[in-house]
């Protein structure tokens, strides 16, 4: 499951993806349309401002925008930035390794065989979507709603 601050930082980059061609924008604005808690905000924007993912202007016309273009942003990086690993079971984790206290063979666990194919399944899917993607797909739900509405 995601947690909110991945979901609130995928939201805030799409937006910045969907006005990557206009002014920078505000937090403020992000936080409003997304209904994003301001404060929560402006923490998930400075990771993503650290990790080089957006950048931000200040004073007259400042505000956020992509440092990327946002077919160059996938969501493992998003996802391994507020969440860390990508695994399910830290023994199956590619980065964040820890090796569990209860097992007694790790090369004939099952659970762990299971869950690095799922580790596997999962990070080749993150690794082929990206914020265009999002963007991309939101357009054609939206599409398809306004088709059926006719």
């Amino acid at each position: 499951m995601l947690t909110k601050k991945t979901k609130y930082a995928i939201k805030a980059l799409i937006m910045l993806g969907k006005n990557a061609d206009q002014a920078p924008l505000h937090i403020s604005e992000i936080a409003a349309q997304e209904k994003i808690p301001e404060k929560y905000l402006g923490a998930i924007l400075g990771e993503l401002r650290n990790a080089g993912l957006i950048y931000s202007r200040k004073g007259a016309g400042g505000g956020y925008l992509l440092s990327k273009k946002p077919e160059d942003i996938s969501l493992v990086q998003i996802l391994r930035l507020t969440d860390g690993p990508i695994a399910m079971v830290s023994c199956a984790s590619l980065n964040y390794y820890h090796k569990c206290e209860e097992c007694l063979d790790e090369a004939t666990c099952g659970i762990k065989s299971t869950f690095v194919y799922i580790r596997e399944a999962c990070l080749q899917i993150l690794l082929q979507k990206s914020i265009a993607d999002l963007i991309a797909r939101e357009e054609e739900l939206r599409q398809a709603v306004l088709a059926g509405s006719d």
